[in-house]
């Protein structure tokens, strides 16, 4: 495997007196996804926090291209293009997509907005993504589905040369048909050449779209694992257990 574009080591983070990540280990790397699982309070939201600048970790380093970086806040995780789309979106559903995918970085012309410019750009994106399932790029976010709307967000997050992009639960709460067009566009990310990390709980999409699985439990990394050498049986393990002995002989 080639060297991670991210690469966390030691990563320890505290709220009083809970520890909620413990010596946490994590790669990610260019052109691949991977999937970051574990059961509800394992410290999966805490670490993805950590990496974008929202919690500063107690003690651990963080090598980004292969050099240490001090990530002290989101503004540096944005600098070294580092970009995170939550479960909730963050979309304005009376803005077109357009205003939407520019929403705090629009691009101006003197004193007006430069309205020719950020659609050019943004249509670009969205055909770089081979994303044919938007009508019209003016559409206002609520005419949009779930699909389509994970879509927009996604987008915005790529629009502005991202390295590594981390999404939050992306298929949750859709239906089967816009679960499958929001796990090609993953790939496509990734097939981009992008990093690409994903939470989910749903290990279907998991096997579906991820090159390799990080398993978390109780606040430690239990394992990071190819995919193709582990199971639906051998990931349900790491999370419920953590002991990953069976799974990689031991090695985290």
């Amino acid at each position: 495997m080639a060297e991670p574009i991210l690469s966390l080591r030691n990563l320890n983070k505290s709220f009083g007196p809970v520890h909620v990540l413990k010596d946490v280990n994590f790669n990610a790397y260019a052109g691949q996804v991977t999937a970051l699982v574990g059961d509800n309070g394992a410290g999966k939201s805490t670490l993805i926090k950590c990496i974008a600048g929202i919690y500063t970790p107690e003690s651990g380093d963080f090598i980004f291209e292969g050099k240490p970086v001090q990530i002290s806040g989101p503004r540096d995780a944005t600098a070294l293009g580092i970009e995170i789309v939550y479960q909730d979106l963050a979309l304005c559903d009376n803005l077109d997509i357009v205003h939407n995918m520019f929403l705090g970085r629009e691009e101006k012309s003197g004193l007006t907005l430069n309205e020719s410019a950020m659609e050019s750009l943004a249509k670009k994106t969205l055909d770089g993504l081979s994303v044919r399932t938007v009508k019209s790029i003016r559409q206002k976010v609520a005419s949009l589905s779930g699909g389509q709307r994970q879509t927009v967000a996604i987008a915005r997050a790529v629009l502005w040369n991202s390295k590594v992009v981390i999404l939050d639960e992306p298929t949750a709460a859709l239906g089967v048909a816009q679960t499958e067009q929001v796990l090609k566009l993953v790939r496509q990310l990734a097939d981009n050449g992008l990093a690409v990390i994903v939470i989910s709980h749903n290990l279907n999409d998991v096997f579906q779209v991820a090159d390799n699985i990080a398993a978390m439990y109780l606040g430690s990394m239990a394992a990071q694992v190819d995919k193709s050498s582990v199971s639906q049986n051998d990931v349900v393990r790491l999370i419920t257990t953590g002991s990953a002995e069976t799974v990689t002989g031991g090695k985290k």
